[in-house]
């Protein structure tokens, strides 16, 4: 059966790997407009240490998700994609193939696979799993979740505790396993989405950039940014926005904690950290093609030609 519905482009990679510049020669060319995937850039304030595109370039290709909440708020995956459905809807309408472009995976799961709607947490019958696992054991209570959950037992391994506990919880409360309730998520996506992977083929490239950058934003005043960010009493290290990679390490280091040198090479270290964890998303994504952005421009461009144009 020929697929009907509307095309978008999602247009994933890790940290670093050029994802903007294309998309912004992208969204020139289509005509269209950019869904920012990612989560630092939700909030407003988060500019220099985020990478974020600056007034210019969203003057280029208006940018959707970007500065939608102020930093001492939460935002999370189902957020997302309740918000970036209907600029992508209103997209479509016009004839447009909207952008998503960013390396967050759970917001990626979050719009294109659906998110369960699991039950809350229960804090007594969690306390009342942990008071069981001190007696009988922790390999015992695995045991019971893969009884009522072959799915789960398979993939939660023993010593995965806060997993185990969640799934007994969820089964205590609803008499229904982890797995029926996360496999009810799944639902097809109101879009054909086309799925590239923007990634050096050598991770040091990748490393040196991340570096470079990193730099760059120094130069640029982040930790100015930093200070503006911290005078506000709503603001403390915790949040989901003081946690973003170069953000946590800024606030350790301007609670002198750190020294200049230190943090920076924390900070590098850690934006490492979450380019290997997002490629580590992304090789999950099976339907997704990969490519490197500085030799295989060639081979992206047959890519979204074929995938508009249907040949």
């Amino acid at each position: 059966m020929h697929d009907t519905r509307p095309l978008a482009i999602a247009l994933m990679g890790p940290t670093a790997s050029g994802k903007t510049a294309l998309a912004v020669a992208w969204a020139q060319r289509l005509g269209t407009e950019v869904i920012s995937v990612d989560s630092a850039l939700v909030y407003r304030g988060l500019d220099i240490g985020a990478a974020k595109p600056d007034a210019a370039t969203r003057a280029l290709a208006p940018h959707h998700l970007v500065d939608v909440r102020d930093p001492h708020e939460v935002f999370s995956a189902a957020d997302f994609a309740r918000e970036a459905l209907p600029p992508m809807q209103a997209l479509a309408a016009r004839g447009r193939v909207p952008l998503l472009v960013g390396g967050t995976g759970l917001y990626f799961s979050a719009l294109l696979d659906g998110l369960s709607e699991l039950p809350s947490a229960d804090p007594a019958v969690r306390a009342a799993i942990v008071a069981e696992a001190d007696v009988r054991g922790w390999d015992a209570m695995h045991a019971e979740m893969a009884a009522s959950d072959p799915a789960a037992g398979q993939r939660i391994t023993p010593r995965d505790l806060p997993r185990i506990t969640r799934a007994l919880e969820v089964f205590r409360l609803t008499g229904r396993p982890i797995s029926a309730w996360q496999g009810a998520a799944r639902r097809t996506f109101p879009f054909r989405v086309l799925k590239l992977v923007l990634a050096p083929a050598d991770r040091a490239v990748l490393h040196q950039r991340i570096e470079q950058r990193f730099d760059q934003m120094l130069s640029a005043g982040f930790l100015d940014e930093m200070r503006r960010l911290r005078a506000d009493p709503r603001l403390h290290p915790d949040l989901p926005s003081m946690r973003a990679v170069g953000y946590r390490q800024a606030w350790r280091h301007l609670d002198g904690d750190t020294d200049p040198a230190t943090f920076r090479a924390e900070a590098i270290a850690a934006t490492r950290q979450l380019a290997k964890r997002q490629l580590t998303w992304l090789r999950g994504q099976l339907d997704a093609r990969w490519f490197d952005p500085s030799h295989d421009q060639a081979g992206l461009e047959r890519a979204l030609q074929a995938f508009v144009t249907g040949g």
